[in-house]
């Protein structure tokens, strides 16, 4: 291991295909003479359908299948996708309403999959739509986050999804009746939809035995189960592959109605089908992330330790149970409760609730976002009203260093961790001494200007276990298969790396394969930050098979005992001898001998705990009060991911994060009208961060190495965003609370901005 830490930063390798047009994308992919499907989708957000006539477009031009909810059924198709579910306060399961691939009886959200048409291509499929019968009997809608409205789902009376509790009620309510100050505030989290650069889509084949369904997603082997279930197939005789992905951020790491529906056409035409979502499709039917409210209570004592943390939260699961959306704001929310403070009383209540809006599931960092951005939205105004310094107040209720390994009070355990340096360290890379100055001078010019602070900590989730398989190839070349997905974070160039690292092979010798479940038996696909700590974990065990399984050979190679052969990370050593071999070239040699055993190896383990990578991320922002143009004028992170492998990808990750959590801040927000027609379905109506709203963002890091894995890292896929959504909206509210605005919620568009400076100076002058 002593190589490890070279932690060189590598430039991606796997970037001179993407960026010279020759990636392999999915729509780039699919069979020659591939048909074409469309989606014919609802119209409404709520409706009894009352027709249904497809014999128009059935009879289109083209058109090869037309189906519905009804033709599914009648073919053995059984309707209904999967949903996690909580446990109730009650002891009893969270709804669990049907969710049909395609509508039926009743539609539920504008977007919703209605009918299925497959044609030639695919302007016969979108004409043939046009030509579908569809009327229904509108039903009132439910778009607000109450239980009042009217019922979406039988099975969950007053829209409730779920009741859900994790903590001491009784406890939490006494500390907060003995407290010496107790600071309550109102936090909404506006809903985002993800937007990845690359847009759902999928292609099928059926070869009368197997099914093949290609698909841009975060993992190959949920899918594969479930379309094996779903045809009554043996899985053997299911492949799922995964191409290059641009872009998931959990959105794609769940199924959608289409895998299923695209298979279906396949099977049943004994044709190759492909279907790709446009822009404004998957704005209605992607799922959505965030849309949720809070109420925080912090209990302190007169010291202002922090006696007591309540949290009551209403979220948004739209129309369905998406494939994880329960756990998402509960179990996954309660993951980093209490942040990094010592708190050990605590509830946590959150009731779920239907709407007639798109699905909504994991967003980039799933749940741990929303708790980080609500607990620093409260420390900030905790700080405000206590009369204190906000950062004296993190420092004061930090977890100390020497109360590591930390038993948090929903269960977590955090094993290391160093609060203060990384604090101090932001403190001088921010230049916030500097502040003040910066202050006076944007007041001189007529601006507001605030300083955000947030200290995040996340939890790594997913399957703690991973496979990796080493094949020496006829080529010359080792390739290694992954259990991950790469869905543009540069797992080529990170995983060849450490392998290269550990074994000495050139990189230039190592090939990544992934996304392919014939040739990956096991995996867990990509999500939760998991890949690097648990990918590089199996790469580790798949070196020590290599290693172990060449020093026999190796030592009957050079006549000596197996005791007397070294490998020293680059090549073996056989001592009383002077052989000394690459490990390519013991492969080579393995190959000449007929030793086919020596050149396939592979292992499965996992990581007996989490990682938990942290970090204070600081923004500074500028108000224009006569506009309420927020400009964001310096960005600065420092981060503890532990030991990393390649700084460079890690602060482009970070980078990447911080941009997404700052578009959730400033620009993007998802507006319904009083019908529950989506407002935003475009990017002239959805306002994405643009270059020109980020500044070049300072990143440092000041590592403390996990316990949690033998590399000693942590994550860091998602936890820019994790940190920068406080952040910035600390800022803001930095710059707005001298003019009385005391409620300050995301996003912070100038419209917005200039409303809550208007409000609060009308109430100054009553």
């Amino acid at each position: 291991m002593e190589k490890f830490g070279k932690s060189q930063p590598v430039t991606r390798i796997e970037d001179s295909r993407f960026l010279t047009g020759t990636g392999r994308y999915v729509d780039d992919i699919a069979p020659a003479g591939a048909l074409h499907a469309f989606l014919f989708r609802a119209p409404v957000a709520h409706a009894e359908i009352t027709e249904l006539d497809v014999a128009d477009a059935r009879a289109a031009d083209g058109v090869a299948l037309v189906a519905t909810a009804a033709d599914l059924v009648a073919a053995g198709f059984p309707l209904g996708m999967a949903g996690t579910t909580v446990t109730n306060r009650d002891g009893s399961s969270g709804a669990a309403p049907l969710r049909p691939e395609l509508a039926q009886g009743r539609v539920r959200c504008v977007g919703e999959p209605v009918a299925l048409i497959v044609a030639e291509t695919h302007a016969q499929a979108r004409d043939a739509a046009e030509l579908i019968m569809f009327d229904y009997d509108e039903l009132p809608v439910h778009l607000g986050l109450d239980f009042d409205g009217p019922t979406i789902h039988p099975e969950a009376p007053g829209n409730r999804a779920f009741d859900w509790g994790m903590g001491d009620e009784a406890a939490t309510e006494a500390a907060m009746q003995a407290a010496a100050h107790v600071v309550r505030m109102d936090v909404f989290d506006n809903r985002v939809i993800v937007n990845a650069m690359e847009g759902r889509g999928c292609w099928a084949e059926w070869d009368g035995t197997r099914l093949h369904l290609c698909v841009n997603g975060q993992g190959v082997w949920g899918t594969k189960a479930k379309l094996a279930a779903k045809f009554d197939l043996d899985p053997d005789n299911v492949r799922v592959t995964n191409p290059d992905v641009g872009g998931g951020f959990g959105m794609k790491a769940m199924e959608h109605p289409e895998n299923a529906l695209v298979a279906f056409a396949a099977r049943a035409l004994g044709r190759p089908v492909r279907w790709m979502s446009d822009r404004s499709e998957g704005m209605l039917s992607d799922n959505a992330g965030r849309d949720l409210t809070h109420v925080a209570e912090l209990a302190f004592d007169a010291s202002h330790k922090i006696t007591a943390y309540r949290v009551h939260t209403i979220c948004n699961l739209g129309a369905y149970n998406s494939q994880y959306a329960q756990p998402i704001q509960t179990e996954l929310f309660s993951k980093v409760l209490t942040g990094v403070y010592d708190i050990q009383t605590a509830w946590l209540h959150v009731e779920g609730v239907y709407t007639n809006t798109t699905q909504v599931d994991a967003y980039r960092g799933a749940g741990r976002p929303e708790a980080i951005y609500l607990l620093e939205r409260a420390m900030d105004q905790a700080a405000r009203e206590l009369g204190v310094d906000g950062w004296d107040l993190r420092r004061r209720n930090f977890i100390p260093g020497d109360a590591f390994p930390y038993d948090t009070v929903v269960g977590e355990t955090y094993d290391v961790g160093d609060f203060h340096r990384v604090l101090a360290s932001v403190e001088r890379l921010a230049d916030r001494d500097g502040f003040a100055a910066r202050r006076a001078a944007s007041e001189a010019q007529g601006k507001l200007r605030g300083l955000g602070l947030c200290y995040y900590i996340e939890s790594i989730l997913g399957d703690p276990a991973e496979t990796a398989r080493v094949e020496f190839a006829e080529d010359g070349c080792a390739y290694l298969y992954v259990g991950t997905q790469s869905n543009g974070q540069g797992h080529e160039t990170v995983y060849t790396m450490f392998l290269s690292d550990q074994t000495g092979i050139p990189p230039e010798k190592i090939k990544i394969v992934q996304g392919d479940s014939d040739k990956i038996a096991r995996g867990g696909g990509t999500g939760g930050s998991r890949s690097v700590t648990t990918q590089n974990t199996a790469t580790l065990g798949a070196v020590d098979a290599i290693v172990t399984a060449f020093t026999p050979f190796v030592a009957e190679l050079a006549g000596v005992d197996a005791a007397n052969v070294t490998f020293d990370h680059e090549t073996f050593r056989a001592e009383g001898s002077n052989v000394v071999l690459t490990m390519l070239d013991v492969a080579e040699k393995a190959r000449e001998a007929g030793r086919d055993d020596l050149l396939d190896h592979s292992a499965r383990t996992k990581l007996d705990a989490r990682s938990f990578p942290n970090g204070a991320h600081v923004a500074e922002v500028e108000v224009d009060p006569a506009t309420g143009v927020v400009t964001l004028c310096k960005y600065t992170v420092v981060d503890d991911f532990g030991n990393l492998i390649n700084p460079l990808l890690v602060e482009g990750q970070v980078h990447g994060g911080v941009v997404q959590g700052i578009g959730q801040a400033l620009t993007e927000h998802v507006v319904f009208d009083d019908e529950g027609q989506l407002l935003t379905a475009s990017f002239m109506d959805y306002a994405m961060p643009r270059a020109d709203h980020i500044p070049m963002i300072a990143f440092g890091t000041e590592p403390v190495p996990s316990t949690a894995n033998v590399m000693g890292m942590k994550g860091c896929g998602e936890a820019g965003t994790v940190g920068s959504m406080a952040a910035t909206a600390n800022a803001v509210h930095d710059a707005l609370w001298p003019q009385g605005v005391r409620q300050a919620d995301m996003p912070f568009t100038p419209h917005r901005v200039w409303e809550m400076l208007k409000d609060a100076h009308a109430l100054a002058a009553e």
